[in-house]
């Protein structure tokens, strides 16, 4: 049982289909659920980057890299025109659609990642690697299929969107 599972069961139990503990309004709790969604995703990237004991001088980080920003970038934009010219989607929507799909499930990968920071498998630093960073290149996208439907500043022309969230 991974921790994503405890996390989930915990949620349940706690939100408003079990004790009702904790009851958010998504449209006006949104700032208060953004922060705890970054500390969730920043102590995860945090756990698995204690398991990479690679320095980023190494040769091996280049697969992990190709891996993450290459495939995410080439797996949206393929969805995205799937989601614009057979699904007739809004721009934006069908990039939301494809940087939702595009990512991998770092979970699904637990029995092949990293066990340790002295673990030198190239397979298993390439996975767990990727599983880290995909997130990291999702997230450009995320803000632009956002800022295209009007949900996130893109500012004039992209450049708030370019400056910030790609940079």
């Amino acid at each position: 049982m991974s921790n994503a599972m405890l996390y989930l069961a915990a949620g349940f139990v706690l939100g408003p289909a079990g004790w009702a503990v904790v009851v958010l309004n998504p449209l006006t709790d949104a700032p208060i659920l953004e922060r705890v969604a970054e500390v969730a995703v920043l102590s995860s990237l945090f756990s698995v980057g204690l398991n990479l004991g690679q320095p980023l001088s190494n040769r091996d980080w280049l697969l992990p890299l190709l891996l993450a920003f290459v495939s995410v970038t080439r797996t949206v934009a393929l969805i995205a025109v799937v989601g614009v010219l057979l699904l007739g989607l809004p721009p934006g929507a069908a990039i939301l659609l494809g940087a939702i799909l595009a990512l991998t499930d770092p979970v699904v990968a637990t029995a092949v990642q990293v066990e340790s920071s002295g673990d030198r498998d190239r397979l298993r630093f390439s996975l767990t690697g990727e599983g880290g960073l995909n997130d990291g290149a999702a997230f450009p996208f995320v803000m632009l299929g956002l800022g295209l439907l009007g949900s996130a500043r893109a500012g004039y022309g992209g450049w708030h969107w370019l400056a910030v969230d790609v940079v």
